[in-house]
């Protein structure tokens, strides 16, 4: 799958992440609450509103530019684990698109970028973290997957983390407790990843 390189769509995907982080903000600081310190939702609202702040410069950026800026601002802009993870996340895409001199194929890009977070967080898939989104979701691309399905399997591999023992971050000094909740890292992940592949299932270019 090739990156498509358009201001239109940058503005775009910001706009979306930005309404579905809102729109259930509630639900993932409830998710938290349980294994966590209850603020992840607002935490990634504030985020996403602080590079929606900046939505008219970055959509004027290079796609590769864009992407690495975006992930800078939720570095400095989300408080707890997830904007490091998040930022080193989008950071490392951009990264690796500049790199390609072509277009890229984005399921390469996407696994060099969840390695650097596997190492940043020092964690692995099974671990109950986003990483158990990001892992089953590059599978799907790497597969040529349809958007849909691709949405889908964030879905279900977010809810199957309820099925996990948390063993990184605050979760993991619950033990056995952890187990029983979705974890709030991977369901945002689930929640973006939906939304990233509807809106491009939408805005396709001809």
């Amino acid at each position: 799958m090739a990156v498509q390189a358009e201001p239109m769509l940058v503005a775009g995907l910001i706009e979306v992440c930005r309404a579905t982080i809102a729109e259930n903000t509630d639900h993932l600081c409830a998710l938290d609450r349980a294994i966590g310190d209850g603020d992840h939702g607002t935490n990634m609202r504030r985020g996403c509103e602080a590079v929606s702040a900046e939505g008219e410069s970055l959509s004027s950026l290079p796609f590769a530019d864009a992407v690495e800026k975006i992930g800078l601002t939720l570095v400095m802009n989300v408080g707890g684990a997830a904007g490091p993870l998040y930022g080193t996340l989008l950071m490392e895409i951009g990264r690796e698109l500049r790199k390609s001199e072509e277009m890229a194929d984005f399921s390469l890009v996407l696994k060099q970028a969840i390695d650097a977070v596997a190492r940043r967080g020092r964690a692995h898939a099974g671990d109950k973290t986003l990483l158990d989104v990001l892992y089953p979701v590059h599978a799907a691309l790497e597969n040529r997957s349809p958007l849909g399905d691709i949405a889908r399997k964030a879905e279900r591999s977010a809810t199957r983390t309820a099925d996990m023992k948390a063993m990184r971050g605050r979760a993991a000094y619950l033990g056995d407790r952890s187990i029983g909740h979705v974890d709030p890292g991977a369901s945002s992940c689930a929640l973006l990843t939906t939304a990233i592949c509807r809106y491009l299932g939408e805005h396709r270019p001809e």
